[in-house]
């Protein structure tokens, strides 16, 4: 199966196509390499993948809408696996344009190509973030996400419209996941895993928002790689009991899905803090603050739907994640 990985370079994306190469699939990978965070950990990523004789990197952004097209018409893709995109909540409120470009015009793109081009399934990223002001807990890809409270969350529930409009005009199957604070190791600086883990290691403090009154559904990067695999070995298809009268907001009369792919074991914040400190032998300096704009109190992923129909069981606890996290942290450092 030749698979086309957009956000190749990504934390998740070069997770998902080592995995990939690895079952024997061939993935052209593309990212364009920015520096929102540190490329030199982006390029760490991607000499990982060097050794695979069935992985092709190319850099391409994705908002570049004749790249985009060319890569299309060059490469006979079956299926396409969509991660590039611009991440971060609180960035979202600093620079809204970034979003724009790469998480809807970027997106735009990949639809297109795909439609063009008879894609057999793509498969999205999109974020717990679209739960916004829902306080019903845990998340079900069947609650209302009407009501986003960052512009990054906006972004990602427009994604799924948007998939939905082509798999209803254009019959192209397409799933959406719903992804719940991935960590482990190679992720994200930007995010709260790496930052607290910096700043433990370095006896510096942190900012802990809602004074630490926060649960998160942290999933280990192995788990959502195999969210991500097995939702792409299972095509959306209709749903043949769909209704308009009554309908629901996780599938459709088109071959359109959306799960969340979490852990379905939120632990407090302050919990996730203390195994850090146990793992560097530190005490963590904590700076308790109100609760930040664009954030949500807790996260929870209700699982049960991507368990039921692909087959999908989380198995990294959060203290197993942590230490092997935590190790890769230190050795990452020290290089």
């Amino acid at each position: 199966m030749l698979v086309l990985v957009t956000g190749a370079a990504g934390f998740i994306g070069s997770y998902v196509s080592k995995q990939l190469c690895d079952r024997g699939d061939t993935v052209i990978g593309i990212d364009n390499v920015n520096d929102y965070y540190d490329v030199n950990l982006k390029r760490m990523r991607l000499q990982n993948l060097a050794s695979e004789a069935n992985f092709v990197f190319i850099q391409v952004d994705i908002a570049d809408r004749e790249a985009v097209n060319g890569l299309f018409q060059e490469y006979a893709f079956d299926n396409v696996v969509h991660l590039a995109a611009q991440a971060g909540v609180r960035y979202s409120i600093e620079n809204p344009h970034a979003y724009v470009d790469s998480n809807l015009i970027g997106f735009v793109n990949i639809l297109e190509g795909c439609r063009h081009y008879s894609i057999k399934h793509l498969v999205y990223g999109s974020s717990s973030s679209v739960y916004g002001a829902n306080k019903l807990v845990p998340f079900s890809e069947n609650h209302n996400v009407d009501h986003p409270v960052s512009f990054y969350a906006a972004t990602k529930k427009a994604n799924e419209s948007m998939a939905h409009s082509y798999s209803h005009l254009y019959g192209l199957p397409t799933t959406g996941l719903r992804f719940f604070t991935v960590y482990g190791p190679l992720g994200r600086p930007d995010m709260s895993p790496f930052i607290f883990a910096d700043a433990i290691n370095r006896g510096k403090p942190i900012d802990v928002f809602n004074f630490g009154d926060h649960q998160r559904d942290f999933t280990y990067i192995d788990d959502v790689v195999q969210g991500v695999l097995k939702t792409l070995d299972t095509p959306a298809a209709p749903n043949a009991i769909w209704s308009g009268l009554d309908p629901d907001s996780a599938t459709s009369d088109a071959p359109w899905r959306i799960y969340n792919v979490g852990n379905s074991k939120p632990v407090q914040l302050l919990y996730f803090i203390e195994c850090l400190e146990r793992e560097f032998g530190k005490e963590a300096k904590k700076n308790l603050l109100p609760m930040q704009a664009g954030d949500v109190k807790n996260t929870y992923a209700d699982t049960s739907a991507i368990t039921l129909n692909c087959g999908y069981s989380p198995a990294v606890s959060i203290e197993e994640g942590v230490s092997r996290f935590a190790s890769w942290y230190l050795e990452y450092i020290n290089d």
